[in-house]
């Protein structure tokens, strides 16, 4: 059998949805064949494809490639067009380039752009990557994820191999991310810890993200305010320790501090009255350090961050 670590970005996704997303050449009838027989395991278990993963657990495949290659062959044939790619795209995310060598690349990916497709997506960083092969021989691949709202650091891995060392690396938390925020109001304790489990809620098609002691997954969060203004906002530091989705953006609106722009977790609160600053959300992945493999690289803020420093005197 293969073994295979469920990173933190697919934590709580089901397992039929794992295999979609790393496997796609697997189809459902051999998933859920292989699954019945036992060639497919959690944690040495059988299971079913509606079964939850969870970070840290690991993933057994008896699928070899010959009989994943048989049950393709049997799938309907569907001919897609070719997504255009704009010179406007192509300009856009080679320009986001922040740093590249034979394993790694990392980019400033903007604020608004989504990192994986979707029925609703028109545009996405992982439609855009054979325009960042360069010279490589293998499509990079993504390896942890950022909101679509939240602009930054963004790793890629330029192959197979490195895109399985840094899954060990972000599984390990050896990966150190930190984030930049504008915040209503100001945190009486400078710095300190957010610890509070999370749990998906469905509301029809959207997925949100609540705090739910009782099932939800831990969370942890480090802060730190860099500046304050008066008592209306802060600017802060915000470092996660798990990876959970939405995890900052809950975080800071549990403690009655939401980001500035994020309407979802801060309903009205997250917007200031005759300020004048950008509607948008006022999250950026700052900076990424990963010693194992020598990186250590610094995003700057995007325009609408920017506009809003230089207007509120921050350096």
């Amino acid at each position: 059998m293969t073994e295979h670590n469920v990173q933190d970005t697919d934590d709580g996704i089901r397992l039929d949805r794992w295999f979609k997303r790393h496997f796609p050449y697997i189809t459902h009838g051999l998933l859920e064949k292989s699954l019945r027989k036992g060639d497919i395991r959690v944690n040495g278990k059988k299971a079913k494809a509606s079964d939850r993963v969870v970070t840290g657990q690991v993933i057994s495949s008896r699928i070899s490639d010959a009989d994943a290659k048989e049950s393709a062959s049997h799938r309907p044939v569907i001919q897609k067009a070719a997504p255009q790619i704009s010179d406007q795209d192509i300009a856009m995310i080679q320009d986001a380039v922040l740093y590249k060598d034979a394993d790694v690349i990392i980019i400033n990916k903007p604020s608004g752009l989504a990192v994986q497709g979707g029925s609703k997506v028109t545009k996405s960083v992982d439609g855009l990557l054979d325009v960042l092969r360069y010279e490589a021989k293998e499509r990079p691949k993504l390896v942890h994820r950022l909101d679509r709202d939240t602009s930054g650091v963004l790793v890629l891995a330029r192959s197979a191999k490195a895109a399985t060392r840094l899954g060990h690396i972000f599984a390990g938390k050896e990966a150190e991310k930190i984030y930049w925020a504008l915040v209503k109001g100001t945190p009486e304790v400078a710095q300190g810890k957010i610890d509070l489990p999370l749990a998906k809620q469905e509301e029809g098609d959207f997925e949100k993200v609540t705090i739910d002691k009782e099932d939800g997954k831990r969370a942890v969060t480090m802060y730190q305010v860099l500046e304050r203004l008066s008592k209306t906002m802060a600017w802060v530091e915000l470092q996660p320790i798990t990876g959970r989705m939405h995890q900052l953006r809950v975080h800071m609106a549990a403690i009655g501090h939401p980001i500035i722009g994020d309407g979802k977790y801060g309903g009205r609160d997250a917007f200031i009255d005759g300020m004048e600053l950008s509607h948008k959300l006022h999250l950026h992945a700052r900076r990424i350090v990963i010693e194992d493999m020598g990186i250590d690289v610094t995003a700057p803020l995007p325009k609408h961050m920017q506009e809003s420093w230089k207007k509120l005197g921050l350096d």
